[in-house]
Parts: structure tokens; sequence; C-alpha cells
């Protein structure tokens, strides 16, 4: 392609196009047939829950290879389905690939070297210090790398993803050096040195140029054998957008491989996305475009977090679906599996007790086991609900409060999995994600004036000005309970998160936190009535009954307390139901117990927020806090629909609706409205 991969301008982005449209055309001449369509998504492997965090995938001969970062080994799926252990002792192993001689080439980030696994599953260091992260070129035995994730060889070179050094890297005849990039930013260049990249993650080799899924800068990049770098597709925007290459967008792209038939298929956060199904090559997401887990027909499948992509001879795609900790496939072949249903997937979920069995008991503080306030719960409504249901979300942790610049704590021993596991930096929802927790609203690796506290696990990026202007805490890195995580913010508490992401646990029960208590019953204020329209029922005086016959939507207006709280705080509800009583206060038929509709042991589905909270809900930094539940409708982690009290089942006659509102801790309120059926 020439000079024409660094032009600029309408013009030169329509000849680099065409370009690029002879290129995908000319791989897909080279094919004997044309693929099927990719149709299909199955579960492969991880329905007995072996993997602990699935990350890089490589397929040989019919069996699938993966690595797992959180256990540090490297599994071997066979046809039968079943993993076994085919190499182990590594610390935290990401991208691998099979190199020409049959070796299994591993980068293993955590202990900052690249290493080969042998046929009989022998492992051994091919470049790079044990446990010694930098940056070095040079001899094997003596070059540095910093938490290197993408691998691919290549002709007899071995490429590195060195992603924390923001650089491409080469290992051949015994030596290290580096290909392209060094500052951390983002620059195409004609030399390798004029290159930039920001945490390159994922490696595939593409007509004899290498492919680059540039995570942080939210691109695909390619890298010629001499160093020239050019942007493939995206824009740099964080977004799920398809269309033209210019002016498409990634979120994070981890992975990224190539089929026979020519098509570069790339994995990131939530979604799976090609390039090159069609003549003129446009970016396509080919899933759906959120996190979650979900098989069947492609189109409606859901993805989280994969790491790993792979495509074997037959064009099937495999699919390394770290977050949901499974490995599943692409395929055209409706026969190639059997979909993984919703209840099944739930059944693999780790419980409260099970995540409350591997906590110790301590707050996220020192001391330890000081009791703590807690100034918003699980499943609370955060931002608005004005009618249109926009930037309103439901707050999926437990926030702990603390004093401004505390330091704030590690609760549990864990690694770092996610290779860009910090966002939004220098803002207040500032974060760090585990693969079981989540701290929020921290200054990391920080005291209260910016200033880091010299803790080499956090690399900072240092402006002009000498002030921090990025942070990033590498895939691998190890922290144990009680170690310092940084500072709080102005929001002078710790949101803590318990679970993985997209399945998280209520932090009251997953968590042991010393002394909490709640002996105080929640607050139940006003119960308001509604029709299907939502529609408000009145009465013509206060001293007559409400009328119904129809379809009737439940809204129950209140909050919790718990020991400890100021007056001025209020709580969200742990779990919410109703139940209907005669004249003489006996409950009618089906209704002999309360019926409990909405719940939040686990955290519904995103969307479920406008089924939860009525109109005029509203918590944050949003003024005086509402809550207004919606009790009526059916609603916890595995179930979000609609639902009404249908009145006209019931006879004729005066009748009693008691709501209920429960805290975690067993204690309940309620309140009576008496209506009338005609």
């Amino acid at each position: 392609m020439g000079v024409l991969k660094f032009s600029t301008g309408k013009t030169s982005v329509f000849i680099i196009s065409i370009a690029m449209s002879i290129c995908f055309s000319g791989c897909n001449w080279l094919t004997e047939a044309e693929p099927q369509p990719l149709a299909y998504s199955y579960t492969v492997a991880g329905t007995n829950k072996e993997f602990g965090e699935p990350f890089g995938i490589a397929e040989k001969d019919g069996e699938i290879y993966i690595s797992d970062g959180e256990k540090g080994v490297i599994w071997r799926v066979s046809g039968d389905g079943k993993p076994l252990i085919f190499a182990e002792k590594l610390d935290t192993p990401s991208q691998i690939a099979f190199d020409q001689n049959g070796d299994l080439i591993v980068a293993d980030s955590g202990s900052h070297t690249i290493k080969k696994v042998l046929k009989d599953g022998r492992v051994e260091r091919i470049a790079g210090v044990e446990n010694e992260s930098g940056y070095r070129d040079g001899d094997i035995n003596s070059a540095l790398f910093n938490a290197p994730i993408g691998v691919v060889p290549f002709e007899g070179k071995i490429f590195v993803a060195d992603t924390y050094n923001d650089r491409i890297r080469v290992i051949e005849n015994g030596r290290v050096n580096t290909l392209a990039g060094g500052q951390k930013g983002f620059a195409d260049g004609r030399s390798g040195t004029d290159a930039q990249f920001d945490t390159p993650c994922g490696l595939a080799v593409w007509g004899g140029k290498l492919l680059v899924a540039d995570s942080q800068n939210h691109r695909i990049r390619v890298v010629e054998m001499d160093g020239a770098t050019w942007t493939l597709a995206g824009n740099g925007n964080a977004a799920i957008k398809d269309g033209e290459l210019s002016r498409s967008s990634f979120i994070e792209p981890l992975a990224i491989t190539t089929r026979s038939s020519g098509e570069i298929f790339v994995a990131g956060r939530g979604s799976i996305r090609v390039i090159g199904q069609r003549l003129f090559p446009i970016v396509e997401t080919i899933t759906r475009r959120r996190t979650g887990f979900r098989d069947g027909k492609v189109k409606n499948s859901i993805f989280n977090r994969p790491g790993g992509i792979v495509s074997d001879k037959k064009g099937d795609l495999y699919i390394s679906d770290s977050e949901n900790q499974l490995v599943r496939m692409i395929t055209s072949r409706p026969d190639a599996g059997k979909p993984l249903s919703q209840k099944a997937f739930t059944d693999l979920q780790m419980s409260a007790r099970e995540f409350r069995e591997q906590s110790p008991g301590r707050w996220p503080y020192d001391p330890p086991e000081r009791t703590r306030e807690i100034a918003a719960t699980f499943g609370e409504i955060r931002g608005e609900m004005d009618g249109t249901d926009a930037d309103v979300r439901f707050h999926n942790g437990l926030d702990i409060v603390g004093g401004y610049g505390e330091e704030a704590r590690f609760i549990r021993d864990e690694k770092v999995l996610r290779p860009t596991g910090v966002q939004l930096f220098d803002t207040t929802r500032e974060s760090l994600s585990m693969p079981t927790l989540g701290y929020v609203h921290i200054r990391l690796g920080r005291d209260v004036n910016q200033v880091p506290f010299g803790d080499k696990r956090f690399l900072f990026s240092i402006g002009l000005d000498g002030k921090p202007t990025g942070v990033r805490v590498p895939r691998g890195s190890k922290f144990k309970a009680g170690e310092v995580i940084g500072t709080l913010n102005t929001f002078n508490h710790v949101h803590l998160i318990a679970g993985r992401s997209g399945r998280e646990l209520n932090a009251l029960d997953a968590l042991v936190l010393p002394g909490v208590s709640d002996s105080r019953v929640p607050t139940v204020q006003k119960i308001s009535l509604f029709d299907e329209k939502w529609h408000e029922f009145e009465t013509e005086d206060k001293n007559s009954r409400i009328e119904l016959s129809g379809k009737t939507r439940i809204v129950v207006e209140t909050f919790d307390q718990m020991d400890g709280n100021a007056d001025r705080r209020k709580l969200g509800i742990y779990r919410l139901g109703y139940q209907i009583l005669d004249n003489n206060g006996d409950p009618v038929q089906g209704f002999e117990k309360p019926l409990w509709t909405i719940s939040f042991s686990s955290l519904p589905d995103a969307r479920a927020v406008g089924l939860v909270f009525a109109k005029g809900s509203r918590s944050g930094a949003t003024g005086e806090t509402i809550f207004r539940y919606i009790v009526t409708n059916e609603v916890n982690g595995f179930t979000a629909r609609e639902n009404f009290f249908k009145a006209g089942k019931l006879k004729p006659g005066a009748y009693v609706l008691k709501v209920f509102a429960a805290d975690f801790f067993g204690n309940i309120g309620s309140k009576d409205i008496e209506f009338e059926k005609k």
C-alpha cells in the first residue's frame, strides 16, 4: 500500500479504503470456497467450573488450548469438551500461540517473561528476567518486559505486545529488539520509533504484517515488518460503532485473529467485531453490544470481556469468555454444539455464601475491625427517574464511609487480571477492578495531594508539571488484604463492589464486615396505585376507599436505615412485596403468603431500572433521596418483567392491600391501604 497508509484527508481515506478492499478481496480469492456465515454461539468448555480466568486461546490439530490467568495454568480441551491441565507453574499467562515447531508460546504477564510450553507440557523461559519488570533490549537473558500480554510467532520470530512499555518487541536469534512504539500515546509513523501505542494487547499476523489491538487507544493498528505503523480501524472514541474503517469505534479491543478467508475478528469488552466480510471493508458487530451471557443465534449472543479469540481450519471461532469463565465458539454449523441455557449459566455462579467463605473479616480501612457507617446499599437508584430512563442505573455496591484523604485498603488477596483495570483517572469515580472486587472513589496509589506513594505496581504517567496524568496497574500485579490501594477523594467513601463484573452480589451478604448491624425497621411512607397507563387512582374524599377493577400498578415510597446511620441517611430496600387481605384481615386466595416481587440478592439486568423505580425516584447528587418502587413488577438478578395486581379477579367487596419492605437483616416494615372491588 506504500505511502497511502500515512495520508490524510477524505481523498486519501477513500484511496486507502479501495486499497484495503483489494487486499481483503485478494485474501478471499485464495480460498477454495466462500465460508458460510457465522450464525451460532455455543459453550464448549467450563461448565464444571474448571476455569479461573480463561484468557489466551490457541488451536492445534482440533484441540483447544487456553491460558488461565487466575490459576496460572494452560488447559487443553479435546473433542469430549473436558479441560485437562496441559502445563502449570506459570504466573499470569495471557495470549498464547503455536510456533512452527509445535511449541506453545506464552506471554506470562505476571512474571514479565515470554515462555514456551513443549509438547510434553514442560515450560521453558524464552526471554525476560523472571519477576523483574522494566524495559531493556538485548540478549534474551537480560532483556526486560513489563507484563507483556500479546504474543505471536511468525517466520521464526516471536513478536510481543509489551503492553505496559507500550511497545511491540521482536525476539530473534537470541536477542530482543523494539520494532515499534515508545512513549505512551497515539501516533502512526513511517518508522517504529515514530509510532506510539497505549496499552497494546492482542497480536495477530495478517498478510505478512502485524495486527495490534491497541486497547487504550481504542483502535486496530498495523505494524509492518520494518516497524512502520498505521491505523486500520477505529477513530479513538471509546464506543461500539460500525461502519467505515476510519469512522468506526471500539471499546478497549483486547484480542484479534484472522480467518483463512481474510476476515479480521476483534474481541473486546462485550462484543465480537469483524472487518472484511464485505467486498468494501467495514467494521461490523456480529454479537450483541453489551456484557453478559447468552448462547444461541450469534446476533443475539452476549459475551463478558472476551480475552482471546482464534479461528480453526473450518472457519469456526473459539473465544475465551474471560469474565464468564467459559470457552465458547461461534460457528456456521447448527449441529456443532448445544447452547448453554440461562438457567444452567446461573447455576454455575458463585453464591454469596461461597464468596463470603473466601473473604477475611475486615473493612476497607484501618483498623480493619472498626465498624463503619454504610452510606448506600446494593440496588439503589443512581440518577433521577424523570420518565425517560436516561442516565439512571443501579447502585452495584456498598458505600462505606471514611474521611477525606483516608487510606483505603484491599479487603482480600487478589491479583489484577483486567489489562485495563483502572478506569476514570482523576475523576470522582476513579476505580480499580480486581477479579472479584471493585474499589471506586479512590485516588489510586497516591495521597490527597496527588503525590504517588512510590509503589511500583502503580505505573504513573507524569505530565510536564510533574503531576500524574494517568495510572495503570499491570495485569498480574498482586495485592494482599490490608495493603493500601489509595486515598479517599471528595466522595468520602469507598464504593465496594462484590462479585465478578456482570454478576455482582449484595456485599452485605457476600462480605464479612465486623460489627455491622441493623435493628431499624424500614420506613414505608406512602402507597400509590395506578392503572395500566399510569393514571393514578384517587378517592373523592379521605374517608372513601379507592375503587379498583382491572390491572393495577402498586408503587411504594420507602427507605431503610442501619445502626449508626445519621437521621438524614436514606438507604435502599433489600426486598419488597405485597399481600391482599379481605375485610376481616385474612389473606385472600393466592395471597396466603406475601408475594415478594423485587429482590436485590444479586444485581438485576441494567435495563431493568425502569421496572424497579417509578418516576420521581432519585438518589446520588440529585438532592433529596426518594425511592419509589413499583412493587407489582417482578425483578431480581435473574428475572425482570412487568406485572400487575389483577383486581378484576377478586369478588366484589372491601379489601386491604398490605405492602412490605424488608432490609437484608430481616426487619420488615409495612403499610396498608384499603380499596374496594366493585
